[in-house]
């Protein structure tokens, strides 16, 4: 049934997997939701490809040396923005009524702030956006009457969980953040320093990009999110849990003070995730596959192994400190992840990196979007310079 009006969607990140999820659901529910403009970081061809599938008339490359050869591809209707204003522009399309954003690091949140000035709905699919400034995004949206839309599953599933809630927050006792564990759950802490970026991106249930499965296997995934949880549901990071739950079925829970446990479940598809958030607040009939309760033959939890795989202290410390810590965090680790891909450090080496710069760094409480950014760039830096000593 339909909902009666289109949701017009920019995608910032359309050729990433969170974009192409978004357009199989898109493609789905035409009469729900319409694609009005396409943004890609240098993927000429398949951004070409998807801008002439979706009738785009507006899309945006981040890499400025591609517009050209982008240019080549298409027809002269389609108006190509090019580099961060680029992005900015797309996020403030007048025809848009939502701004997705699934840009990886940090290239997103000037346009979600874009997005947010220009009166859009944002889905954020991106966590540095709310990791970094999270206070800042989420106190502007306030102010401008805008909705931020969960499209990570876990903050998604959270989100449905609190839907029904009319009580006050004081009432939510734990919000509890689901993650499969990654490849190495059971990996022998010895046997870490053997693992290659091989291993790292052999991810047991998801398809997702490169960073995001690498930090799945080291939870910094699940650290960053815990983060970005404090901020979406206004939850003060001493009631933000992580659990592993290998089968990925059960996707985050919320505990209640009577010790009530409200619970999201779905296969292991981010399309449930994505339409809810594109669809909100109805749900639709689509072609996503629901449950078989009758197939599944065992859910299982355990705690995380936090002095192996240090990432979720890390990211309590930097949350709970607050101000500049959580940009510093989300930096470092972004530089690590790049120097273990390309074989310069080893797998523990990305905790003990991001742990040594945070160390060394002065938090900035209540920063400016400002100094916000100069803490992400000196990260980036102290990361570099620490991991060639």
């Amino acid at each position: 049934m339909s909902s009666g009006k289109k949701r017009r969607v920019v995608i910032l990140g359309s050729t990433g997997s969170i974009g192409l999820s978004t357009l199989r659901v898109a493609a789905q529910l035409p009469d729900e939701i319409e694609i009005v403009g396409l943004a890609a970081c240098s993927s000429v061809t398949l951004l070409a490809k998807q801008t002439i599938e979706t009738g785009v008339q507006n899309i945006a490359i981040y890499d400025d040396s591609k517009a050209e050869a982008l240019r080549a591809l298409l027809p002269s209707s389609v108006k190509i923005h090019v580099g961060a204003e680029g992005l900015n522009e797309l996020a403030q399309l007048e025809e848009a009524d939502i701004v997705l954003i699934s840009i990886v690091g940090t290239a997103g949140l000037h346009p979600a702030l874009a997005a947010i000035e220009a009166g859009k709905d944002l889905g954020i699919a991106s966590k540095e956006i709310l990791v970094m400034a999270g206070e800042i995004i989420t106190a502007r949206a306030a102010e401008k009457n805008i909705r931020i839309l969960p499209v990570d599953s876990e903050h998604n599933a959270i989100f449905q969980c609190l839907e029904g809630h009319r009580g006050p927050l004081s009432e939510v006792s734990r919000l509890i953040l689901t993650a499969s564990g990654g490849p190495f759950r059971n990996t022998p802490a010895s046997e870490l320093w053997n693992v290659t970026p091989e291993m790292a991106l052999n991810h047991p249930t998801w398809n997702m990009g490169p960073k995001i499965t690498i930090d799945s296997a080291t939870l910094f995934n699940k650290g960053l999110e815990m983060i970005e949880a404090r901020w979406l549901f206004g939850i003060e990071m001493d009631r933000i849990e992580a659990i592993i739950h290998p089968q990925s079925i059960i996707h985050s829970m919320v505990e209640f003070n009577d010790g009530s446990v409200l619970a999201q479940l779905s296969r292991t598809d981010m399309g449930f995730p994505i339409q809810y958030a594109l669809t909100y607040p109805n749900r639709l009939v689509g072609a996503l596959k629901p449950l078989d309760f009758a197939e599944l033959s065992k859910l299982e939890f355990s705690a995380p192994r936090s002095e192996d795989f240090p990432a979720l202290n890390l990211a309590r410390q930097a949350g709970l400190t607050g101000g500049t810590l959580p940009a510093v965090f989300n930096a470092a680790n972004e530089v690590a992840v790049d120097a273990f891909r390309s074989g310069k450090i080893r797998f523990p080496e990305i905790w003990e990196t991001v742990a040594a710069v945070m160390k060394s760094h002065e938090t900035v409480i209540k920063p400016t979007l400002e100094q916000i950014l100069a803490a992400d760039a000196e990260a980036r830096n102290v990361a570099k310079e620490k991991m060639s000593q």
